[in-house]
């Protein structure tokens, strides 16, 4: 058999020997594999468990089929040796990008710039983390033309050496909130302590429960970063523009659920200021004053 592969593809019977023995092993690992996920997705329920299992075999399995097919090549380390040095010059050039994005692998790997399931931003794209390969992850969008950070549906593969490359944002990594702010601008005219004590209240009752959790993750953070917690807690804040008092309401939330709460938010802000007469919300306004009526001694006001 192995001397009419030789025959067949014109090749020595050394080689024809490899070539049976190194697809042997490979249709044998691959067997083994496909058993394996299949013992896995039976007796893991868990879906983000049985992810993360699942990519620790396929990484096993993809190092051992290395090992296997190099043992069957290269006989003894003298000669694996001297072929990765011939053939390291020749790589690094030709394959460039694959090796950036093997290096961004292993970069993911050793220090977790992020994991499946965190929220992250690179490159101008923003999305949650699905996969994680040899030489890409991908994410699903949001943001984009979707407003709130609420997803688009699409699925951006993202080549890893981009995380050797570019800044990268963790909404999860340390501490698993962001700050939002809503601003709601009311009149001159409207009592705007009264409304500012409404929005504090608002606040407190849909997201102070957040503060300790907030306030311990930032301990634990503080292990590893140089983090400084300012005040946690829901606040208000006070300005005035050009046509009427911003009252900015600043809080901590979930990053998947910033829609979600500042919807809840402004409906009870819209229920509250509609049974409070003295409090209006402002809008672009024009206003018209006559000099004669307001300065006496202006020539249009003088009596004859």
């Amino acid at each position: 058999m192995i001397t009419a592969i030789a025959n067949k593809l014109r090749i020595s019977e050394g080689m024809a020997e490899n070539l049976v023995f190194s697809a042997a092993a490979l249709l044998l690992l691959i067997l083994f594999k496909i058993l394996t996920t299949k013992v896995i997705c039976r007796n893991i329920e868990d879906d983000k468990r049985r992810y993360h299992v699942r990519r620790t075999v396929t990484h096993v399995y993809s190092v051992f089929l290395i090992v296997v097919v190099g043992g069957i090549w290269f006989q003894g380390m003298a000669s694996l040796g001297t072929f990765l040095g011939l053939a390291s010059a020749g790589l690094a050039v030709a394959l460039h990008d694959t090796i950036a994005n093997m290096a961004g692998f292993f970069f993911i790997e050793a220090r977790k710039p992020f994991r499946v399931g965190d929220r992250i931003e690179i490159g101008g794209v923003q999305g949650d983390v699905i996969d994680i390969r040899l030489f890409q992850f991908s994410i699903v969008e949001v943001g984009n033309w979707v407003d709130a950070d609420q997803s688009t549906g699409r699925i951006i593969h993202v080549p890893n050496s981009m995380t050797l490359k570019e800044p990268l944002s963790n909404s999860h990594i340390g501490f698993e909130y962001i700050w939002n702010e809503i601003p709601v601008r009311v009149s001159f005219e409207s009592d705007w302590r009264k409304a500012k004590e409404m929005l504090l209240m608002i606040a407190k009752e849909n997201a102070e429960y957040l503060s300790p959790n907030a306030q311990s993750q930032i301990r634990k953070a503080a292990k590893k970063y140089l983090i400084v917690a300012g005040k946690l807690t829901p606040t208000v804040y006070t300005t005035v523009k050009e046509n009427g008092v911003m009252l900015t309401i600043r809080y901590l939330v979930d990053p998947r659920q910033r829609r979600g709460t500042e919807m809840k938010m402004w409906e009870e802000i819209l229920d509250a200021f509609a049974k409070m007469p003295n409090v209006a919300l402002a809008y672009p306004t024009t206003r018209f004053y006559s000099s004669a009526e307001n300065n006496p001694a202006s020539p249009s006001s003088l009596q004859e």
